[in-house]
């Protein structure tokens, strides 16, 4: 994929055309200098180091915090076909622009799989920022494909909203998991709470133990909810709440609903290491669930095929040990 800025004046609006994986920009002459040798691509290894840089001054995090997922990226297991990593946006060879692009293997509720791209960390320098409709829509050209933003800051909306994305989550639920120990029934007693690393003993989807196992190794929490039944798969990605207070985003769980049922001995395990708070993805309230849901923090978009809540799982900030910031609880 290469974009080319020509030079002129012409009055018309932004203009594409495609020609043998060509594409040509001829932007608004108020919108652009000219004289731009642009060139669209798939990051490759020997652009990380540079690309964490140029992310880190771009977005204000650490180098080392993009350095790390970058790595975590080269050893994930990305479906066939897809982008390692996401696209580059290169001036006379220099990074001026970069999109990170999650793909992976998902599995729906009737356990039949599916491809999910986490669009996140997208930066274009000031400069050649009339280009970036263009450089992020050619980024978004997967078939078939379920693109999630998790992270929009409140200036990019009009964007991924004209890219066509929509809102299937509208704030977060924090709940204190502990306190369902007061009213907690029977089946909650039958409930063994076990790591991860643990013979699981009872019955589960193969799937949901590679889940299991590849989020361990990036630091979260993850653990069965073990019953007579079967056992249910759970993964928390620890955060802190105003900056302060440890606590967990519940990343990954077969359904909202198992998580009510089994808010007490989770409550009880995520207590014992010091964990009393966990942050929910809703829509509202959560019936079951003692916690203050908080309208419009951290809304998540999708562009495709409709996300279930409760499931973050092969996201950036689930594939990093930093402690991202908080804008409420």
């Amino acid at each position: 994929m290469r974009l080319t800025a020509r030079k002129g004046n012409s009055p018309t609006p932004n203009r594409l055309g495609v020609d043998e994986g060509v594409t040509e920009l001829q932007p608004k002459p108020t919108l652009s200098p000219t004289g731009f040798h642009l060139r669209a691509r798939e990051i490759t290894n020997i652009d990380l180091d540079e690309l964490a840089k140029f992310l880190g001054a771009g977005l204000g995090y650490p180098s080392s915090y993009y350095l790390q997922i970058l790595h975590r990226l080269r050893e994930h297991p990305t479906p066939p076909g897809f982008p390692k990593f996401g696209f580059v946006l290169e001036n006379d060879g220099r990074i001026v622009g970069a999109i990170l692009l999650i793909f992976s293997k998902i599995w729906l509720d009737d356990c039949t799989p599916s491809i999910r791209s986490h669009v996140t960390s997208w930066y274009v320098e000031p400069k050649f920022r009339c280009f970036a409709t263009l450089f992020f829509s050619k980024a978004l050209k997967f078939k078939d494909v379920t693109y999630i933003n998790i992270s929009a800051r409140q200036a990019t909306l009009p964007i991924i909203k004209a890219q066509g994305f929509s809102k299937y989550s509208s704030g977060q639920f924090v709940a204190i998991p502990l306190l369902n120990s007061c009213f907690s029934s029977s089946i909650g007693r039958q409930v063994k709470v076990v790591d991860s690393s643990e013979e699981a003993k009872a019955r589960f989807e193969p799937h949901e133990l590679d889940v299991l196992r590849e989020h361990a190794g990036y630091g979260c929490i993850s653990l069965w909810c073990r019953t007579p039944e079967r056992a249910f798969p759970f993964i928390f990605h620890r955060r802190l709440f105003k900056g302060l207070l440890p606590g967990v985003q519940l990343v990954f769980c077969r359904d909202i609903g198992d998580f009510v049922r089994f808010a007490a001995p989770l409550g009880r395990f995520l207590a014992a290491r010091g964990i009393l708070a966990v942050s929910i993805d809703s829509n509202g309230p959560i019936p079951g669930l003692i916690g203050k849901y908080f309208e419009g923090v951290e809304p998540r978009y999708y562009k495709g095929v409709k996300p279930r809540l409760g499931d973050l799982a092969y996201t950036q900030a689930v594939m990093s040990s930093y402690f991202r910031r908080n804008s409420h609880t």
